[in-house]
């Protein structure tokens, strides 16, 4: 069964030949590898490619093991470079050879080579791309299956796709298994045998168990506004256990690192400015955030707004909560400064989008307690509310479009309607 990955694909064709290392990053079994030596690869048959002219190396295998010495690949890959026709050099899980950032940057000094390369390690997030490469890298950002490509797998309906989806996640592996039981044991081995186990080693991790005890804050809470003075209060009420902010926020960058969460930051939309702290985090998937709560605690409400803003990173764009302050007249008559919330600001390029995640709509009230905040930004920005059960996307007389998840995450088009 192949999955079309076109998202990513695309832009590892548009970047073809652009003299820079194209650096595919993304957390662990999300199908980096696949995407690269399948659907890369085989793009570059269709395009007329020799074999010859394409080298690929998997440094997990073991097989491959010597060649994670500098001075046995560097001679390997340079002798099978024999004309001057393009070459392409495909490599997986780059960070296991040693001192590869001079072994890239040599080869992308060759006006023949072309290099695409895979990694889970921190050394490959964005902001250290250009240290790493010294400004020889271009980064393509993977995340695990969007809602779409999901049902492009699935065997049954929209509903029972979303119910799976949003219970098990999109991490492509999950199809190799049938039954509820497999899917979860699959999700909670994966959890803590690599991802744990990989970012307590990556980064010395003394304290595994309190790393962990973070891990199950974050998963109950997504969506939720937090920052580390208020998760070590937690710690210090709910564990009785004193953790400081800066280790806690050592804890949080780990678990971005590893591509595992992503943080959305508050930003001011009158003042034009960003608040800082607190944040909101959600997880690159919902199964494993799922897998490490043993499948308690999946309420649809936050699994929506998960799923939105993973889909609109998908989408290129960044993301924000947006903030609206407003003044107010309290109880007892005083005036109030009261911050209004926008669960996404989008932006990308010059477009800008006002997203709210609203399950359910059910009466007036509840209608123009979601629609406020929208209608109080003061600009003519796209204005959207997403919910579980609308009919077809609708706008109303204040031009705030309406629309069901399932049309926001099957046709993009619903956003520029």
């Amino acid at each position: 069964m192949e999955i079309r990955r076109d998202v990513y694909l695309n832009k590892l064709i548009s970047k073809r030949r652009n003299g820079l290392i194209k650096v595919i990053t993304g957390v662990r079994r999300c199908g980096k590898s696949y995407l690269l030596f399948n659907l890369f690869r085989k793009f570059l048959s269709n395009q007329g490619t020799p074999d010859d002219h394409v080298i690929e190396m998997a440094f997990d295998s073991f097989e491959n093991k010597k060649y994670r010495d500098p001075e046995a690949f560097f001679p390997y890959v340079t002798k099978r470079i024999k004309d001057d026709g393009a070459y392409y050099v495909l490599l997986d899980e780059v960070q296991l050879l040693d001192d590869f950032e001079s072994i890239l940057n040599s080869l992308t000094r060759r006006n023949n080579v072309d290099v695409y390369v895979t990694g889970s390690n921190a050394k490959f997030l964005s902001k250290d791309i250009i240290t790493e490469f010294r400004g020889r890298g271009d980064e393509v950002r993977t995340y695990p299956l969007t809602f779409a490509e999901y049902m492009s797998a699935y065997s049954g309906d929209v509903n029972d796709g979303w119910r799976d989806y949003v219970i098990y996640g999109g991490l492509p592996l999950i199809f190799s298994f049938q039954t509820p039981d497999e899917k979860s044991a699959f999700l909670k081995s994966l959890f803590e045998e690599t991802y744990i186990a990989d970012i307590v080693g990556r980064n010395n991790v003394r304290n595994k168990a309190e790393l962990e005890e973070l891990l199950d804050i974050l998963s109950s809470g997504i969506g939720s506004l937090t920052n580390p003075r208020k998760l070590s209060a937690a710690f210090k009420s709910v564990k009785n256990k004193t953790i400081s902010q800066a280790t806690i926020k050592r804890y949080i960058d780990c678990l971005c690192d590893s591509f595992l969460i992503d943080g959305a930051s508050r930003y001011d939309i009158k003042g034009k400015k960003y608040i800082g702290a607190p944040s909101k985090y959600y997880f690159a998937d919902l199964g494993l955030r799922n897998a490490r709560l043993n499948f308690r605690q999946i309420e649809e409400t936050h699994a929506m707004e998960n799923v939105l803003f993973n889909e609109l990173k998908v989408r290129g764009f960044n993301v924000d909560v947006g903030v609206v302050p407003v003044n107010e007249v309290d109880k007892t008559g005083k005036k109030i400064r009261k911050p209004l919330e926008i669960d996404f600001v989008c932006n990308k390029g010059s477009k800008r989008y006002y997203i709210q995640s609203a399950f359910a709509m059910p009466d007036e009230e509840k209608k123009s307690q979601e629609q406020r905040a929208l209608l109080k930004t003061g600009d003519g920005f796209k204005k959207i509310v997403v919910t579980k059960n609308a009919l077809a996307p609708l706008y109303n007389d204040e031009g705030i479009l309406t629309t069901n998840i399932f049309d926001f995450l099957l046709k993009p088009e619903v956003m520029d309607l």
